[in-house]
């Protein structure tokens, strides 16, 4: 079978979310609550979407998921509780479900569409509760942040 379809239902906070996801192959380890999803890996949750090459999910003693870590090529687009929406790629991203925390790491793009900013360096983070985000560049080269500043449109007035 080509691709491997799993449905999680996650309990975060009182609500409940789909979680799916679609890979070429999947093996698990209930006992090690260790899930492995391998080739062309696509998840869903919500208006969340992550794309690598390979997911790997260590979930707690009742199968909740406490840990999500994707390798290779990592794509993803995030909407957090304060409806901010983020875009970017990665060589590597981990989640904690539990902090709501995003940690992106190696080759690093993050956009936040809705406020126009970008972050680019080699270790980003992204705790959605607090609003924060923290980033590192490599030895060699520094972060780079851009965003828009508004200019003041010139007035008539002003230009007199």
């Amino acid at each position: 079978m080509k691709h491997i379809f799993l449905l999680f239902i996650l309990l975060t906070s009182l609500f409940s979310v789909e979680l799916k996801i679609k890979a070429d192959s999947f093996t698990t380890d209930e006992k090690a609550g260790l899930s492995i999803f391998d080739g062309n890996v696509h998840i869903v949750k919500y208006k969340d979407e992550i794309n690598a090459s390979k997911v790997i999910i260590n979930t707690d003693e009742h199968h909740k998921p406490t840990r999500f870590e994707a390798q290779g090529n990592v794509s993803f687009h995030i909407q957090t509780n304060d409806n901010g929406i983020y875009e970017g790629r990665a060589q590597k991203m981990i989640y904690s479900p539990l902090k709501k925390e995003y940690y992106f790491y190696t080759d690093v793009y993050l956009s936040q569409l809705n406020e126009k900013k970008v972050i680019i360096g080699e270790e980003v983070v992204l705790k959605t509760i607090e609003g924060k985000a923290y980033a590192k560049g490599k030895k060699s080269e520094p972060v780079i942040m851009i965003f828009d500043l508004p200019e003041k449109e010139n007035k008539k007035e002003d230009i007199k």
